[in-house]
């Protein structure tokens, strides 16, 4: 039996998956990583970190699935997308990552609507420019941090420090590379005119590949820290959402994908590009060759849930709360939760977005604030999908939840109402790390197609359809009027 390996460099964890040439997942062993927010709207990471993490989960999983490592035949990569990795020519780490949710770039995304013109972005990327790109980033060191900005040697996406780490070459997949706001989405490549604008290197980003093509091999180093064998093939992958659909299936148009993590994506595959009106929402290449994709992101989906538990009801059982919540009715009374904890990024582009409870009374209890948290992340995703068709896309035949999220089933119960879609459910909980396996399977040949891959592996279920669907628009048309109505306040405090 032959085996591939996905590696899933997340905010949270590095994940290493084990998958056997018929699709069967084997093994998983998850290290976790630590987090720094040493400022308001900062968010990073230490690199270094994140490969200790990756090195002491695949030689678990290795280990704990009692398998011969001369046997593993490919490496895929997924992970965190438009995070800053900054390393000098010598390859040397010049400052802690910058991740996707870091929103201290906002003056410098006007800069480049300014410099390049808002109309001549969105064409050239399909994007606006929002504080989670790369780009952004980037051009923050430069202006705040000049001694570190003249010392790079080149610019890398947190999994695309593991390829190096893992091979010694400086590569990235296509889907990610969309994601730093530097990618020609038509031609599937960097845009010289943006980085002519800019005023950065060519020299500095690293070759772009297809999510199945092999980037570089495993070096005798990087076997003796992980226990894989020296040699073998490293593929592109892809960033993590574009995996996140792979691994649930969503390779062709009318099967869409929802994720519910700390962030929640509505991700939409087509077969040209699409761009929103004025960028806003997300366009990149798929990681199916020749696809795109189009997606909306909100930035605290499952992660307002969480922020929710640990602040507000401790040492209580979370069945008992979610038991609570399905005992009150739709709306919660007039209750309204905003789920922007760390700005927001579609619809709103706003990094200064807060989050809120509004329409709080003296009849509301916990099972009201639990619900209220349900449903406006709910309301969030719809704004998400509704971008989408907005910018042309036909409904889907099929929505696929996957995510930490996704396992209540009234929150699944609550989405399919509120985005007015059957929902459907995949047999493995281990997304973006089991598309970035089934794309190195494809890259040595287990299969012909990433849509083979994914026929041959995914296994859904129908699981949620709409029964309140009309009952929410009034719920939904309540959160949509309240950030207008609070873009004043966040001003104020900001």
């Amino acid at each position: 039996m032959r085996f591939v390996l996905g590696i899933d460099t997340s905010t949270t964890a590095s994940k290493a998956l084990l998958l056997d040439e018929t699709g069967r997942i084997v093994g998983v062993a998850s290290t976790e990583h630590t987090h720094s927010r040493p400022h308001p709207l900062w968010s990073e990471q230490d690199p270094a970190e994140w490969w200790t993490a990756v090195a002491t989960s695949v030689r678990r999983v290795l280990s704990e699935s009692n398998i011969d490592p001369l046997s593993v035949h490919a490496v895929g990569l997924t992970g965190q997308m438009h995070g800053l990795v900054l390393l000098s020519a010598d390859g040397r780490v010049l400052r802690p990552a910058m991740l996707w949710n870091d929103g201290r770039s906002s003056a410098q995304c006007d800069a480049m609507r300014a410099r390049i013109g808002h109309d001549r972005l969105v064409d050239l990327t399909g994007n606006d420019a929002f504080t989670g790109f790369t780009a952004p980033k980037l051009l923050w060191v430069r202006d705040c941090e000049p001694d570190v900005y003249a010392r790079v040697g080149h610019i890398l996406l947190p999994k695309d420090y593991i390829r190096w780490r893992l091979t010694g070459e400086f590569a990235t997949d296509k889907a990610g590379a969309g994601g730093t706001l530097l990618l020609n989405l038509t031609t599937r490549d960097w845009s010289d005119d943006l980085l002519h604008a800019l005023d950065i290197p060519r020299a500095w980003l690293p070759n772009t590949f297809e999510g199945p093509e092999v980037t570089g091999y495993v070096t005798a180093s990087a076997a003796d820290s992980t226990g894989l064998r020296a040699g073998i093939a490293v593929v592109a992958g892809a960033g993590d959402q574009a995996a996140q659909a792979v691994g649930v299936g969503a390779v062709v148009p009318d099967v869409w994908a929802l994720t519910l993590g700390t962030s929640g994506v509505v991700f939409a595959p087509c077969a040209q590009p699409h761009v929103a009106q004025r960028g806003s929402a997300h366009a990149f290449p798929h990681a199916v060759p020749g696809q795109w994709h189009m997606m909306g992101v909100m930035l605290s989906a499952a992660g307002s849930l969480a922020w929710y538990l640990d602040m507000m009801t401790a040492n209580v059982d979370v069945e008992a709360l979610l038991d609570e919540a399905a005992r009150v009715s739709i709306g919660c009374e007039g209750l309204t939760f905003l789920p922007y904890l760390t700005g927001e990024r579609t619809p709103h582009a706003d990094p200064l977005a807060r989050g809120a409870f509004v329409g709080l009374t003296a009849r509301h209890g916990r099972g009201h604030l639990t619900r209220s948290v349900l449903e406006g992340v709910a309301c969030g995703l719809r704004d998400n999908a509704q971008l989408l068709r907005a910018a042309g896309l036909p409904p889907p035949l099929q929505l696929r939840i996957s995510g930490g999220g996704a396992r209540s089933a009234l929150w699944r119960q609550i989405i399919a109402d509120i985005l007015d879609l059957e929902l459907a459910v995949v047999q493995t909980e281990e997304g973006a790390a089991f598309g970035a396996a089934l794309l190195a399977g494809m890259g040595v040949g287990f299969w012909p197609s990433v849509e083979q891959a994914c026929g041959d592996t995914v296994r859904t279920k129908t699981d949620a359809k709409p029964q309140a669907a009309s009952t929410y628009d009034a719920v939904y048309d309540r959160f949509r009027s309240l950030y207008p109505a609070l873009v004043p306040y966040y001003r104020a405090v900001s």
